[in-house]
């Protein structure tokens, strides 16, 4: 049977009238959904096609980076887990981006969710003006990261609708 990425969730708009964190965190929310729409109905070598040589920018590599901003940033910096890179290393530090003929597109994507999910259970918790230390830098705020990983979302969608539309031509929002 052949991998096909699953349709996305609906997407809502961010609100247009509300208080800093409904906005900051509807935005957040519209550009993850934005980003699955990008994956959906391909097939594991269409998620995990090249952009153009020598890049080593694919669909699901974007999928596997996103996983570990997520990861790395609301589970291991905000909440403090003692938690590794998945997908890279000191030795590989593009692992994400790639290794993806060897990943599992099903198993990659499901990661993605199960990050995001966490994330929002994080961020849930807190208050935007939460403060933590970032070793080695500069002490953060929860709205410093949500800005942060908005920002990650946004820049990446742009290069997911370049390789959506080599793949298939769709184009979209």
């Amino acid at each position: 049977m052949t991998y096909t990425a699953p349709p996305a969730p609906e997407r809502v708009e961010p609100p247009e009238i509300g208080d800093e964190r409904a906005t900051v965190e509807g935005f957040l929310e519209y550009h993850r959904t934005t980003f699955a729409r990008k994956l959906e109905g391909l097939t594991a070598e269409q998620l995990r096609r090249r952009a153009v040589e020598p890049s080593s920018l694919s669909l699901l590599g974007l999928a596997r980076h996103l996983a570990e901003v997520e990861r790395s940033w609301w589970r291991s910096r905000v909440a403090g887990e003692d938690l590794s890179p998945m997908t890279y290393s000191d030795d590989n530090p593009d692992g994400d981006f790639d290794d993806v003929d060897s990943a599992d597109p099903e198993a990659d994507l499901a990661w993605l969710v199960e990050e995001q999910d966490h994330a929002r259970r994080i961020l849930a918790e807190r208050s935007l003006e939460d403060v933590w230390e970032h070793p080695g830098r500069a002490d953060k705020t929860v709205r410093w990261v949500l800005t942060h990983v908005l920002e990650e979302y946004a820049r990446h969608n742009g290069h997911a609708d370049l390789l959506r539309e080599r793949i298939d031509g769709a184009v979209g929002e």
